[in-house]
């Protein structure tokens, strides 16, 4: 008879179509190294026979957008259910208070999950140093010139990225890692957030400030805080009032943050630019205004992962599958406590 211990059971819970987009080649070799993987299919509910059947199997879920409720009546389909691992980041929406009492570990991809939003945060902050919101009518409008006439005048002082003044809203894991990027740039970075002591700030390399102060102080300002009752439009028109004028605001978080019809006026007025990502509603009408600002660069939700990063979220889930089937406790396991102070 073999030693080798028997491997958990595995089922996918997400719309139809992630697993392949998400496990490549690689993360199959490692992921059917690690457990049993009941089925290549993924479920966005267990109610088919066929499914309830792999459900009342499986010892592991792993879990993607598209997952249904780890409710009471999914978890007493599911008694040998020992880890869910998320390979996304936020879990708020398939957590409920059954789930909670069944002391189930639940793990997310959320560090990894972060790192292509804090890079393209960024490259936009160094964007809209350079003006890039409005480049695209400068080149216009300068068609056919030769040669260094053809860019932006030297003189314009709100532009460039020397001793510019970084605000950053959230010390969240994405926020955190961003303000890492600007301190190893030599950026002046603020940070706000009432989760994170001055000293904790401090030893990030930047200086902890009120969200007014901040406000104030900042020539760019990038929120990262999470979607709480308190967060909603944080920043509203008294906040967008309080900025710099030629100040830009980046948001690769959530619409939630901000208040759109605050937002328009004041970029309609040109006073500050903006770069969204995320906004409210996502997507904006075709008829919004908001398309047609020139001091506006509107992104489709692209800063999170997409594409090839998407298989760092298979390798943040077979990390943790690795670790739970070696007894050793999770890398980014996620408690009920937290909930309050995470996305």
């Amino acid at each position: 008879m073999s030693d080798t211990p028997a491997r958990p059971k595995l089922v996918f819970a997400m719309n139809q179509g992630l697993v392949p987009r998400i496990f490549g080649a690689e993360q199959w070799v490692r992921l059917q190294a690690v457990a049993d993987v009941l089925s290549p299919v993924s479920y966005t509910d267990f109610n088919t026979p066929e499914a309830a059947e792999l459900l009342k199997q499986a010892e592991i879920i792993v879990g993607a957008w598209g997952a249904p409720a780890l409710d009471q009546d999914l978890l007493e389909k599911a008694p040998n259910l020992r880890l869910v691992a998320y390979a996304a980041a936020s879990i708020r929406a398939i957590t409920t208070p059954a789930f909670w009492r069944a002391g189930i570990p639940i793990t997310s991809a959320v560090a990894a999950m972060a790192v292509p939003v804090a890079e393209f945060t960024y490259a936009a902050i160094i964007m809209t140093g350079k003006d890039v919101i409005n480049i695209r009518d400068i080149n216009r409008q300068q068609r056919g010139a030769q040669g260094f006439g053809s860019r932006i005048g030297l003189d314009v002082s709100h532009l460039g990225n020397y001793g510019r003044r970084i605000g950053i809203v959230g010390a969240s894991r994405i926020g955190r890692l961003v303000i890492a990027m600007l301190v190893r740039s030599g950026y002046a970075v603020a940070v706000y957030d009432p989760f994170a002591s001055p000293a904790d700030v401090e030893k990030m390399g930047a200086q902890a400030m009120g969200l007014d102060q901040l406000l104030e102080w900042s020539h760019t300002v990038s929120l990262h805080a999470p979607i709480l009752p308190e967060t909603r439009h944080m920043i509203g028109a008294r906040e967008l009032g309080l900025m710099r004028d030629n100040a830009v605001l980046i948001n690769t978080a959530r619409g939630w943050l901000v208040d759109h019809d605050a937002l328009l006026a004041e970029l309609q007025r040109g006073r500050i630019r903006a770069w969204i990502d995320t906004p409210d509603p996502e997507p904006f009408p075709p008829d919004s205004p908001f398309y047609d600002l020139p001091n506006l660069v509107l992104t489709p939700h692209i800063a999170g992962t997409m594409g090839n990063e998407l298989h760092s979220l298979a390798e943040a889930a077979i990390n943790e599958i690795e670790r739970f089937v070696a007894g050793l406790p999770p890398l980014d396991p996620v408690l009920e406590q937290s909930l309050d102070r995470i996305a």
